[in-house]
């Protein structure tokens, strides 16, 4: 299962770094300025660096481990961003191309 969202920031490089070294503390993590990936035992996040945005990509194997991953990714994202009132709205990703 997939799920993504588009978080409007003029920071979107700063949060993937914050978000990427705090997990990288509990979980396998690896990031530079434009990519980040961690992988949970539920499930996995991509985040990447837009202009304007961070986009966050969310994948488990069932409904339930993919809302962890995004109750997880998306309460720390809001929580480091709440200067700049930063919300999160997950949404069903488009299956990617083989």
């Amino acid at each position: 299962m997939l799920s993504e969202a588009r978080v409007v920031t003029h920071r979107p490089a700063v949060y993937l770094q914050r978000l990427c070294k705090h997990f990288a503390a509990k979980a396998p993590a690896e990031f530079n300025d434009q990519r980040g990936s961690v992988q949970f035992a539920m499930g996995a996040c991509d985040l990447l660096v837009e202009p304007e945005a961070l986009l966050l990509r969310a994948q488990a194997a069932d409904e339930a481990s993919l809302a962890q991953v995004q109750n997880i990714v998306g309460g720390h994202l809001e929580r480091f961003g709440h200067h700049d009132r930063l919300q999160v709205d997950w949404s069903a990703a488009p299956a990617l191309a083989a």
